[in-house]
């Protein structure tokens, strides 16, 4: 399976026609020069959706959408990140695991992570945000080694909520500058709505679906402006975009 690049802007690097072989050690390294950030800090949104926009594939979670060339570049996306930021509910519905290199920073409001597959060996690399009223329940669903190795970072709320920008200052706090949003698709509106996010990183699956879950979530937000940076394409038709988001 190859990858092929289509644009680079110039502040993103030469714009140069290049072919990479899905799955070698070369691929793995000129992807991470690709997507390695462009200042300290900086906060990335990375989603994939269908054509139509869905969040969700035919089994009701993103694993569907997805293919190896989006493992890669997803992988390569995660290795230059300090943090992967995602919600409770993905990590509910989709058994979030840990990144090879990265920590992973669950928010959650209620504390219930259930269904969770973090393994215990790697339980010291999760951190989990969440309001003081919710400690309790946080370590009774994270159970056993994994409870008590992991991290919890107790975020200031409102209501029980906790703020995109509450959370990006706590990470900031314990040195995690470069940070990566994987949703779920709420989560992430609520960060572009909160004008936090520097570049957002999509990769559009070749498919039409109604699966009723709208990649940036259901709820009205104002316009951002974007700018595309880099456009990417694999042999299965699939398009991994970069999107600088443009300050007014």
């Amino acid at each position: 399976m190859e990858i092929r690049l289509l644009h680079r802007s110039a502040d993103a690097g030469p714009d140069v026609s290049t072919s990479l072989d899905v799955g070698s050690d070369e691929t793995a390294a000129t992807l991470q020069d690709w997507y390695r950030p462009p200042t300290d800090p900086w906060l990335r949104i990375n989603l994939i959706a269908a054509v139509s926009g869905d969040a969700a594939g035919s089994d009701g979670t993103s694993d569907t959408l997805s293919n190896p060339a989006d493992r890669t570049i997803l992988k390569a996306i995660r290795d230059v990140a300090d943090a992967v930021v995602v919600g409770a509910r993905s990590v509910r519905a989709e058994g979030y695991r840990v990144p090879s290199r990265a920590r992973l920073a669950v928010v959650t409001s209620s504390g219930d992570l259930s269904g969770h597959r973090i393994a215990d060996s790697l339980a010291e690399r999760v951190i989990v945000l969440c309001p003081a009223s919710a400690v309790d329940t946080v370590h009774e669903s994270l159970g056993g080694t994994v409870a008590a190795d992991a991290t919890v970072f107790v975020v200031p709320d409102v209501d029980g909520r906790l703020s995109p920008r509450a959370i990006v200052e706590a990470l900031h706090a314990h040195g995690m500058t470069s940070l990566i949003c994987e949703g779920g698709p709420s989560l992430a509106g609520q960060f572009v709505e909160a004008g936090l996010v520097d570049e957002l990183c999509l990769t559009t699956s070749p498919v039409v679906i109604g699966s009723g879950l709208p990649a940036f979530g259901s709820e009205r937000f104002p316009a951002s402006r974007l700018a595309l940076t880099q456009l990417l394409i694999d042999d299965q038709s699939a398009l991994y975009a970069r999107w600088r988001v443009e300050r007014s």
